[in-house]
């Protein structure tokens, strides 16, 4: 399974993580410089999380991340639902 939120889309994202080596101009050094840049992935926080769907009398699971579930907070469940199957996906 996919690392995907399926309320928001979020996915991972490539960046960067930089080793520094020195002491920094506040400290009274020469600066701080890069000695080695590598590839890294920023992963969303997901959870799977199951929800009570009242109109279908039933629990409904949904792979999401945190700022999914505030979402879901503030729209409601039904309403995040209906999207969620107008795009396309299967709950």
């Amino acid at each position: 399974m996919t690392k995907i939120c399926q309320v928001t889309g979020k996915r991972p994202v490539r960046g960067k993580s930089y080793a520094l080596r020195g002491i920094a101009k506040k400290k009274k050094g020469v600066g701080l410089k890069i000695t080695g840049i590598k590839r890294r992935r920023f992963l969303p926080n997901l959870f799977k999380k199951r929800f009570w769907y009242a109109e279908e009398n039933r629990f409904v699971t949904i792979r999401l991340s945190t700022s999914a579930m505030r979402t879901i907070d503030k729209a409601g469940l039904s309403a995040i639902i209906r999207d969620m199957r107008n795009s396309g996906e299967k709950i």
